[in-house]
């Protein structure tokens, strides 16, 4: 695991520093060739980038072990990174989508040679990071490796656009790039917020089937019903549970012991870090005092 936590946050700290070096270089070609649509993929590139250098710390973060303050660990940080880096996204992306809708009422000319050069750098440049990435397990690094691929569909459609205003001059195609740019990448970040609001909003994992679980539960020796059967995600990654487990009166230690581990057996499958038990024997009052949806006998 730690091997695996090293080689995550090795690959985001490359990616982040292409990242970052080619921010630069768009920042100073957007305004070279007088392209709002490159000036829209900077301001994407630099959101990407702070999300790949919180991405990077977070995956540092991560690796910690649960304290008395986080008892948990420090798995949801991750989580928290996504929310900022997809908010500052959508506001920036916003305001770069009204600037452009401006320039459709007025187009103004480009230099698209250098727009050209440009899109051939940056679709090798992220590209290539997002290469490095593709193979990652963790969830930073498959989001990071999404935006990557992003850019470099991007810059593909910047390399087609400019090829055409080579041809035709018809510079409206600038300002349509970054309009059609900015709202697909509007439009993904705003389906990973969605994802995120869920990890914050305790969503069970899309995999967990509560009432199929209770059924399998109920079928363990010396177990008559289950109830309050909970599940949430830390992280989207790894996930919590815990649930009531009902057995019959006068039931002996060793059986309970039993019938915990075939719990724990049938959640070896999926992704349970922490996983809580409780047993109650017929006639005990259970110690939840408000049943919820999840409850049935």
């Amino acid at each position: 695991m730690a091997h695996s936590h090293q080689h995550a946050a090795r690959n985001l700290a490359v990616a982040f520093l292409v990242n970052l070096a080619f921010v630069l270089i768009e920042i100073a070609g957007g305004l070279w060739t007088n392209s709002v649509a490159i000036l829209t993929d900077a301001l994407h590139d630099a959101g990407d980038g702070l999300s790949l250098g919180i991405a990077w710390y977070l995956q540092r973060l991560s690796a910690r072990q649960a304290d008395a303050r986080f008892t948990y660990g420090y798995r949801r940080f991750s989580s928290l990174g996504a929310l900022t880096t997809g908010v500052v996204l959508l506001i920036g992306l916003i305001v770069v989508v009204w600037g452009a809708a401006g320039r459709l009422q007025n187009p103004q000319p480009v230099y698209a040679p250098g727009m050209l050069g440009l899109a051939i750098l940056g679709i090798a440049m992220n590209g290539g990071a997002a290469w490095l990435l593709s193979g990652g397990t963790s969830l930073n690094e498959k989001v990071a490796s999404w935006h990557l691929l992003e850019d470099t569909l991007g810059w593909i459609a910047v390399l087609i656009g400019s090829a055409v205003m080579m041809v035709t001059d018809n510079y409206l195609i600038d300002p349509l790039l970054a309009i059609g740019i900015a709202c697909f990448v509007l439009w993904n970040v705003a389906r990973n917020l969605y994802q995120v609001a869920l990890v914050f909003l305790q969503h069970a994992p899309s995999e967990f089937d509560a009432r199929a679980l209770d059924e399998l539960f109920a079928e363990i020796p010396g177990v008559i019903a289950t109830h309050h059967t909970h599940t949430w995600t830390l992280d989207g990654e790894r996930h919590v549970f815990s649930t009531h487990l009902v057995m019959q009166a006068g039931t002996g230690r060793e059986e309970i012991v039993a019938a915990k581990q075939q719990v724990h057996e049938l959640l070896k499958s999926q992704q349970f870090d922490h996983v809580t038990i409780e047993v109650e024997l017929v006639g005990e009052q259970c110690g939840a005092e408000v049943p919820d949806a999840h409850d049935h006998d």
